[in-house]
C-alpha cells in the first residue's frame, strides 16, 4: 500500500537519475547535505548510480555536479505531470479514448430493447403502443422516464387486457411480463346449496329463483341462519336443488369522525426550478440548473436513477430535484361547517366498506360534541344490501 509520502511524489512528479563517475558517492552526500530528497539508490556498476528525485529538486543539482565531476543523466520523467505531459504530446490519442468512453457511456444509459412476455398479439401490441406514449421506446435516455415502479403502476392501471404487469430494466433493455385476464368459464350447472345469511340483518325484501323461502320481510336474522333452503317438495318426497335468489336486509352502521376547525394546506403555483445532478459516495455534483429558488414556501419532488456503464451499474446515481413553489393557508370552519364535512367523510368511508350495489336509507347524528378545537361525532347509517352467502349442501344432511 503506498504511504502518503509516496502519492505526494506521485502528484508532484519525480525523475529516474542516472549517475555516472568515480566520486558517485560523493555526489549523494551533496544531494543530502543540501535537502534533495533521494530514494532507491542502486549501483549498476563500478562507476555508475541508479536513484530517483523529485523533479521540483532537479534544478537544485546542477552546482553540485560541478563540484563532484560526476556526469548526471535524467533517464526517465515519472509522476502525474510526465503524464500530463505524455497525453498532451499525444492528444489525438487521448481524445479518441475519452470520446469512447463517452460514447459508451452515453449508449449505456438508451433504451436499445423493449421485450414483452406472457402476452397475447393483441395485448402485446396494445401495450407496446401504451409504453411508447409513455416515452418508452428505442433512443430514448433511461434518465428521461418514469421510474420502473410508476411505469408498472400505469400500464397496470391503462392495459384493460391484463391482470398484472410486471416492469423490470435489465441494462439497456426493458422487460414487461404479462398475466392476462383469464374469463371463468361458466358452469354447466350449479351445485345443490342453501343461502344463509352473512351478517346480522332485518329482512327488507325477498326474491326467490330456485328454493324454498325461510324467511320473511320485517324477521330478524343472524349470521348463518337459513334465508333460502335447497330442500323442496313434501315431507318425505324432497328434492334436492340449487337455491337461487337475492335476500336484501336492513345493516346498521356506526362511523366515528374527527374533523379539526383550524387545518393548514397548501397548493401549488406552478412556478417552479429544476435542478439535475450525480451523486457518488454521498457527494452531489451539480450538472445542470444552477438557479437557487427563492420561493418562501415550497415543496420538494425528487427522482433519482441508476447510471449505467455496459452491461454493469455504475455506483452513480443522475438526481432530478423539482421545486415547486407553494401557497399555504389556514383554514377555520365554524361548527355547522365541521359537522357536514365530517357526515361526508364519514360516507365515503362507509360506501367502501360496503358492496357497491347497496344503498343508504338513512343517516342520524347520535353524538356530536366539540373537544380540544375538534367536532367529533358518531353518525348512525341504515343500508339495504345483499346479505345472502352460499352454503354447499352435503349429500345425507
Amino acid at each position: 500500500m503506498k504511504t502518503k509520502a509516496m502519492w505526494k511524489q506521485l502528484v508532484r512528479g519525480y525523475v529516474r537519475v542516472q549517475i555516472d563517475g568515480v566520486y558517485g558517492e560523493r555526489f549523494l552526500n551533496r544531494c543530502i547535505q543540501k535537502n534533495v530528497a533521494i530514494w532507491s539508490i542502486k549501483r549498476m556498476g563500478a562507476e555508475r548510480i541508479v536513484c530517483f528525485m523529485d523533479m521540483q529538486d532537479a534544478k537544485k543539482i546542477r552546482p553540485l555536479v560541478k563540484q563532484t565531476e560526476c556526469k548526471v543523466t535524467f533517464v526517465e520523467r515519472l509522476g502525474y505531470p510526465a503524464f500530463v505531459k505524455k497525453a498532451m504530446n499525444r492528444v489525438g490519442f487521448v481524445g479518441g479514448i475519452g470520446l469512447a468512453i463517452v460514447l459508451m457511456f452515453i449508449l449505456s444509459n438508451i433504451v436499445w430493447s423493449i421485450e414483452i412476455k406472457g402476452a397475447s398479439p393483441k395485448v402485446e401490441h396494445e401495450l407496446r403502443q401504451l409504453v411508447e406514449e409513455l416515452g418508452v421506446k428505442r433512443g430514448a435516455f433511461q434518465f428521461t422516464l418514469p421510474s420502473v415502479e410508476d411505469l408498472q403502476r400505469e400500464v397496470t392501471e391503462q392495459l384493460s387486457g391484463a391482470t398484472w404487469i410486471g416492469v423490470r430494466q435489465n441494462g439497456t433493455t426493458y422487460q414487461f411480463e404479462v398475466v392476462e385476464q383469464q374469463l371463468p368459464e361458466e358452469a354447466e350447472r350449479i351445485s345443490p346449496r342453501h343461502l344463509v345469511a352473512k351478517k346480522k340483518a332485518i329482512v327488507h325484501s325477498v326474491f326467490v329463483e330456485h328454493g324454498q323461502p325461510k324467511v320473511k320481510v320485517n324477521d330478524y336474522v343472524e349470521k348463518g341462519d337459513m334465508l333460502v333452503s335447497g330442500f323442496i317438495g313434501k315431507e318425505g318426497k324432497e328434492q334436492i336443488v340449487p337455491a337461487v335468489g337475492v335476500v336484501l336486509g336492513e345493516i346498521w352502521y356506526t362511523s366515528d369522525v374527527t374533523i379539526p376547525l383550524e387545518s393548514q394546506f397548501s397548493t401549488l403555483t406552478g412556478e417552479s426550478v429544476t435542478t439535475h445532478q450525480l451523486s457518488a459516495f454521498g457527494v452531489n455534483l451539480p450538472i445542470w440548473g444552477f438557479k437557487k429558488h427563492e420561493f418562501k414556501e415550497f415543496e420538494t419532488f425528487q427522482e433519482q436513477k441508476e447510471l449505467y456503464f455496459w452491461k454493469w451499474t455504475l455506483p452513480i446515481q443522475y438526481t432530478r430535484t423539482k421545486v415547486y413553489e407553494a401557497n399555504r393557508f389556514e383554514q377555520k370552519l365554524t361548527k355547522g361547517e365541521a359537522v357536514e364535512r365530517g357526515k361526508k367523510l364519514a360516507k365515503q368511508e362507509l360506501y367502501e366498506k360496503i358492496d357497491k350495489d347497496a344503498t343508504i336509507e338513512g343517516e342520524k347524528v347520535l353524538h356530536e360534541r366539540v373537544e380540544n378545537g375538534k367536532v367529533k361525532l358518531r353518525i348512525h347509517y341504515q343500508v339495504i344490501e345483499d346479505i345472502t352467502s352460499e352454503m354447499p349442501i352435503i349429500q345425507g344432511d
